[in-house]
């Protein structure tokens, strides 16, 4: 069995692709590479594969990721992976209401808007477009579904293999493990080991101590491969890591926007702390700019718009994630505001964005900023435009769940047609936590949220 992601012949078309992102000039290093039978790596969700690459080119790729490693970037006075301001007023907002409910209703969006986006992640927004559309559930509106759908549209849009049997509306049948559910709990076990003040490498000894690595994906398996060659924090997120600023550290950032409700400013420190075990600048500020939201959010005084501007606040205001994730609410608050609006929002962002691999932060933050602006915190309609904007579905849909449903208010407050298949039961490899409800871990959210 071949170890994928970790590979070096594996990883160093995705650090070409990411050079070429940040300026950094590779081109005797990509000829040198496709000269000798080397591979680019795939940047589109739907595209093809590349075929595996000859082990042995191993001793090359290592050469190569080694040199590239050494080039800096023209980018980095502007987006200096060390950058987190105090996002302006650092005062803590003292939560209203009932804070466990708005978490129950956190945790409740956020496995939702994750399982709406499963069967179509890895998909073209053509493809996701076309599978909708044929069901009648166009612009999306309730969970994708194969009944009604030709066959021959689903033999060439297959949907995403190790989802469809969880997560298509005729089979779900309580919440299914996925890492954008994983990584919230191991966060919660983080926070109630070593508090809020923890370190980066705590953050790495609860992974070692809990997290399967079968369980990690892009950024963070490099990461735990470097642990365990004894790589310490930060250069786990900088030795032969292509993935740096792809979209893993923003999926572990919610459980740091959502206990400190009111604080933005330790949310986005917590997340920082957390980030850069494993990612770099905009994969940083992508976590940064989501806990200092949510953090708004949870206070339950803040609308979407709000939020939105509090975690932006957090962000280099120079960084290309910064500009993106403008460029999505101006576009966002621009569009016809009935759904259908969205679809030229979405089409607006992949002109601009979709350069970029379907899994990096820049994209995905932008995308997931649109879709919560043009909802209007409305929670269906917030997961639904995260969804249907393509690159990764998944994510994008958890983390806008995340937030509408802070601005929910309660588990009350969401449509039944969301919550009711979940069965108040989440599945994970994460230890103690397999088959939790979710009125459980919100209650156990709330109360890291209370600790000082």
């Amino acid at each position: 069995m071949r170890v994928t992601w970790v590979q070096p012949e594996d990883l160093i078309g995705h650090e070409l692709r990411q050079a070429a992102e940040d300026g950094r000039d590779a081109t005797d290093v990509e000829r040198a590479w496709l000269a000798a039978g080397g591979h680019p790596a795939p940047i589109r969700a739907g595209a093809s594969p590349a075929p595996p690459t000859r082990p042995d080119l191993r001793p090359l790729a290592e050469r190569l990721l080694d040199e590239l490693a050494t080039r800096p970037s023209p980018l980095t006075p502007r987006e200096p992976t060390t950058w987190l301001p105090d996002g302006g007023d650092t005062r803590r907002a003292r939560p209203t209401g009932a804070l466990e409910a708005r978490l129950h209703a956190a945790w409740l969006g956020r496995a939702a808007g994750c399982l709406l986006g499963k069967p179509v992640e890895k998909l073209p927004l053509t493809a996701i477009r076309a599978l909708g559309s044929a069901a009648g559930n166009w612009p999306l509106r309730t969970w994708f579904t194969a009944r009604g759908v030709p066959p021959a549209l689903l033999a060439a849009h297959p949907w995403n293999r190790r989802s469809a049997a969880t997560s298509l509306a005729e089979n779900i049948d309580g919440m299914p493990e996925d890492d954008d559910l994983n990584y919230p709990l191991l966060n919660l076990l983080l926070l109630r080991r070593h508090g809020k003040d923890f370190r980066t490498a705590d953050v790495a000894r609860v992974w070692l101590d809990e997290l399967p690595a079968g369980r990690t994906f892009t950024a963070e398996r490099v990461a735990y491969r470097n642990l365990l060659l004894g790589v310490e924090p930060p250069a786990t997120a900088t030795h032969r890591n292509p993935f740096r600023e792809w979209i893993g550290a923003l999926i572990r950032a919610d459980a740091h926007g959502w206990t400190n409700p009111g604080d933005p400013a330790r949310a986005a420190a917590q997340a920082y702390r957390d980030a850069v075990l494993t990612h770099t600048a905009n994969g940083v500020y992508a976590a940064v700019f989501t806990a200092a939201a949510l953090a708004a959010a949870a206070s339950g005084t803040a609308d979407v718009h709000t939020a939105l501007r509090t975690g932006l606040a957090h962000v280099p205001p120079g960084s290309r994630l910064a500009g993106a994730v403008r460029f999505g609410i101006a576009t966002a608050a621009a569009a016809d505001p009935g759904p259908g609006g969205f679809d030229a929002v979405a089409d607006a962002l992949h002109r601009r964005y979709g350069h970029y691999h379907w899994v990096h932060a820049v994209p995905n933050t932008a995308l997931i900023a649109a879709a919560l602006t043009h909802a209007d915190g409305d929670f269906s309609a917030s997961v639904c435009r995260a969804v249907s904007g393509g690159w990764d579905t998944d994510s994008n849909g958890a983390t806008a769940g995340s937030l509408a449903g802070l601005l929910a208010g309660g588990p009350e407050h969401l449509p039944a047609r969301w919550t009711a298949p979940l069965k108040n039961r989440l599945a994970t490899s994460i230890p103690g936590f397999d088959g939790i409800g979710f009125d459980t871990v919100a209650a156990l959210t709330a109360q890291e949220a209370t600790r000082p």
